[in-house]
């Protein structure tokens, strides 16, 4: 009787485990069908690309996305749609930056007065550089000055200022190519963005200058970020594309002496106001467990922003759009947000996560985003308790069958990073990496550059985990 028992109930809970992982099945491929039939993400896109175009925090460009975000989630007409006001740098680019690589080891001339001297004439050779976001500008004559090249970390400080100073400090260290998943490559490299310019004017350079931060042998700038801090001299800092990054090494190589010429007229306009754009679907269980999904509303100046992060922004859109259409009622309360300011101050992110600490009655179960580009998805990663990240995990096979089979790694959103220490679980969804570097940042950055299946493949996907989310919670504890 014993044995006959524990089997019945063997097979209860076998049949009650399939019933709900057919039932999820189920809701994943309506997803997916719905999404690749009918999916609007990349007509959103192109309005987002090509009639509102590059969204810098502060510009004109990112006030029209906001009204933008607000309208085309209301027509979707979730339970409650509003604005959350923040401040934002102003920062503009200026003038198209210009700079040039001169050497003596130029061209040979013939003097008409001494028939048997040669000349060397100064080779001037004009290369690709663009104003990395935070900048001073040079004067407007521009900055000349010779170039110390450092091509390992510890190098700077090896030199110090008798090697440096009154000299303009070229960072030249590469993404590491043997990296498989790019991102891995990515952190080293852009350390040197964010903080070259302080670790250069330390030692009293008079300008900073960064290989752009790609793995893409071209001659397209990569701008991004830095920052100064006030005990430190301010000093202009650009990037320059790789193809020139290569041609100034080798001619230093020649000539150590030789000296490097940019003008930009970039500059800080102080701090304007701006918004998040937030929708809501009210939980019909659990109205006070939040989930958060978003990606970021700006972009840089360079190009349209469509993969960083007009991707992630429409695929926010289609997650809603997806839940409406199919009829998902969520039992718990889902907000979808649209952040601003997350390329030059992270300003939404933690209004954001501040306004979410400040609503005691509220718990912020999960958040998840994608800002990693419109690229076909591979997975998800996560940052959690060990119980969340395997109930999360456990989900793999159920995204199998559309590509997705990447739950392991680690990792979580900049914009949803200031809920973590609210006990947050954060979720990403991870693009497949290999050419995200290659526009990342740069004037390539357009919507041809996305491919529409790729882009609805990320949003159903989304929505999928969105899904999960909601029915299951983040752990054991969170529900049935």
């Amino acid at each position: 009787m014993r044995w006959k028992l524990l089997f019945c109930l063997g097979v209860s809970a076998f049949t009650r485990v399939s019933a709900q992982d057919a039932a999820d099945s189920v809701m994943l491929s309506r997803m997916f069908r719905e999404g690749l039939r009918n999916g609007k993400a990349y007509e959103n896109l192109r309005v987002l690309c090509k009639e509102i175009g590059p969204r810098l925090s502060g510009s004109p460009q990112a006030d029209k996305a906001v009204e933008w975000g607000l309208n085309t989630f209301s027509a979707l007409r979730p339970d409650s749609v509003f604005l959350q006001p923040i401040a934002v740098p102003q920062w503009v680019r200026g003038s198209a930056e210009e700079a040039a690589i001169i050497t003596q080891m130029g061209i040979k001339r013939s003097n008409k007065s001494r028939p048997f001297a040669v000349e060397t004439a100064p080779l001037r050779m004009p290369v690709r550089i663009c104003a990395l976001g935070g900048s001073i500008a040079t004067s407007p004559e521009g900055l000349e000055a010779q170039v110390v090249e450092i091509t390992r970390p510890t190098q700077l400080d090896s030199l110090g200022r008798k090697g440096v100073e009154g000299k303009i400090v070229f960072f030249n260290i590469p993404m590491d190519p043997t990296r498989i998943n790019t991102f891995d490559a990515y952190g080293p490299a852009v350390r040197y963005r964010g903080a070259g310019a302080r670790m250069a004017a330390r030692y009293g350079a008079l300008g900073a200058m960064i290989r752009s931060v790609t793995l893409a042998t071209d001659t397209n700038p990569h701008t991004g970020a830095m920052g100064y801090v006030d005990s430190i001299p301010k000093i202009p800092a650009c990037a320059i594309s790789t193809v020139h990054a290569n041609l100034l090494h080798d001619l230093l190589g020649k000539d150590p002496s030789l000296s490097f010429w940019f003008k930009q007229q970039c500059a800080y306009k102080g701090e304007v106001p701006s918004n998040n754009v937030i929708a809501e679907l009210r939980g019909s269980e659990k109205p006070e467990e939040v989930i958060t999904l978003g990606g970021h509303l700006d972009s840089w100046d360079l190009a349209e922003g469509a993969h960083d992060d007009g991707a992630g922004i429409v695929q926010t859109i289609e997650c809603l759009r997806l839940l409406k259409q199919l009829g998902y009622k969520p039992k718990r309360t889902i907000r979808f947000v649209l952040f601003m300011n997350e390329e030059n101050g992270l300003r939404g992110g933690k209004e954001y996560g501040a306004w979410a600490a400040r609503r005691k009655n509220e718990r912020y179960i999960a958040a998840m985003e994608s800002d990693a580009g419109g690229f076909a998805p591979d997975g998800f990663c996560s940052e959690g308790t060990p119980a969340q990240r395997k109930r999360m995990q456990s989900w793999e096979p159920l995204f199998r069958p559309y590509g997705l089979h990447s739950f392991d790694r680690e990792g979580g959103g900049a914009d949803i990073s200031p809920l973590e220490p609210l006990g947050t679980m954060m979720v990403e969804l991870m693009p497949e990496s290999q050419r995200y570097f290659d526009v990342h940042h740069s004037a390539l950055d357009v919507l041809e550059s996305v491919n529409p299946r790729e882009l609805h493949l990320g949003a159903a996907a989304m929505a999928g985990m969105l899904y999960l989310l909601d029915r299951y919670g983040v752990s054991v504890a969170d529900g049935k």
